[in-house]
């Protein structure tokens, strides 16, 4: 059974008692008179002497149970929405910090495409995958840097502005220069391992880098998404003079990009890769992911304590100031 209120220092409320102060009878509220009945009535003094004291009983208890600390303890609410579980695989490798070729690198010159250079990799992929984030309010994030190791950024969470927070962190310092996608890939698989199945599931691995991973290192990644129900997108940016995936051409046959691509190919969960060579490009890959997965979706969502405290400190300063403006207006009467 769920409490609708709980305290952080229940035993503050053994100074309630202190609250019944006001109904005791002070030496100074007796005046002697040889006979009551000389005494005129007085309702109205009567009526703000009883409004006085139960103001101050108020104030006593309100600032009690401030101390005591009162609120509504930290539940679990299931929710049903649209989405997806998405965990980003962002690499952060010192090639991120190339520069993407311009929107009209077709028109250019090759011999002089060197010199047109467009924006940062890692720049334009934290721009869009934070508005991505911020246009999927229902899917629960994680986020995940890698370069030489994969380093856990943000746990799964519903609260958008945690994940837009662990994106711009990507920004800060330069990279390093090794890429390990598949130590990356496993810790991502590793994440679901213990999340009960609620919904569709992706891992968006962003990077502009492959690699031949060791034949256990591929039994490993895929007897993982196929356990998990994982499915995997690759945004690959591909850098100026990189293997293109769809390329017949045999003198890329051995680039590490190729040998990954035609790796995710033979997995049993579902595999798309996007190929971006400007932003615009990217982009376009962002939103059709964003259009494909968009399934329902059970999630548990933890709402956190709510402190009622302050609710009583101004119920108690409500009273004090009650009571200051009766008084004043007792004093102007009988004054």
């Amino acid at each position: 059974m769920t409490r609708v209120l709980d305290f952080e220092a229940p035993w503050v409320l053994l100074w309630l008692p202190l609250a019944l102060l006001p109904l005791l009878r002070r030496r100074r509220d007796s005046l002697p008179f040889p006979w009551l009945a000389w005494l005129p009535k007085d309702p109205a003094g009567r009526l703000a002497r009883i409004a006085l004291s139960l103001l101050a009983m108020i104030a006593l208890a309100s600032l009690v149970l401030a101390l005591a600390g009162p609120g509504r303890p930290e539940t679990q609410v299931q929710r049903v929405g649209k989405g997806a579980e998405v965990l980003v695989l962002l690499d952060r490798s010192r090639s991120m910090d190339d520069h993407m070729l311009p929107s009209n690198w077709r028109q250019i010159d090759p011999t002089k495409l060197l010199y047109h250079k467009g924006r940062q990799k890692s720049e334009v992929a934290r721009e869009l995958l934070s508005k991505f984030v911020a246009q999927r309010p229902d899917d629960r994030f994680s986020l995940m840097y890698f370069s030489n190791r994969p380093l856990s950024v943000v746990p799964f969470t519903e609260h958008m502005e945690v994940m837009q927070a662990g994106i711009a962190a990507g920004g800060t310092g330069r990279g390093i220069a090794e890429t390990e996608v598949g130590r990356a890939l496993d810790a991502a698989i590793q994440t679901f391992d213990d999340r009960v199945y609620s919904g569709s599931r992706i891992i968006l691995l962003v990077s502009d880098g492959g690699a031949h991973l060791e034949e256990i290192t591929m039994n490993r990644i895929r007897a993982g998404l196929a356990r998990n129900r994982i499915a995997l997108y690759w945004l690959y940016l591909r850098s100026y003079n990189s293997a293109m995936l769809d390329s017949q051409d045999p003198r890329w046959e051995n680039a590490p990009e190729m040998a990954l691509h035609r790796f995710f190919q033979t997995l049993q969960t579902p595999y798309r890769a996007y190929q971006a060579e400007a932003p615009e490009d990217l982009a376009k890959a962002v939103a059709d992911v964003g259009r494909q997965q968009n399934m329902p979706l059970e999630f548990t969502e933890r709402i956190p304590r709510q402190d009622f405290s302050q609710f009583c400190i101004v119920l108690a300063a409500a009273a004090c100031l009650g009571m200051l403006i009766l008084r004043s207006l007792m004093i102007r009467s009988f004054g």
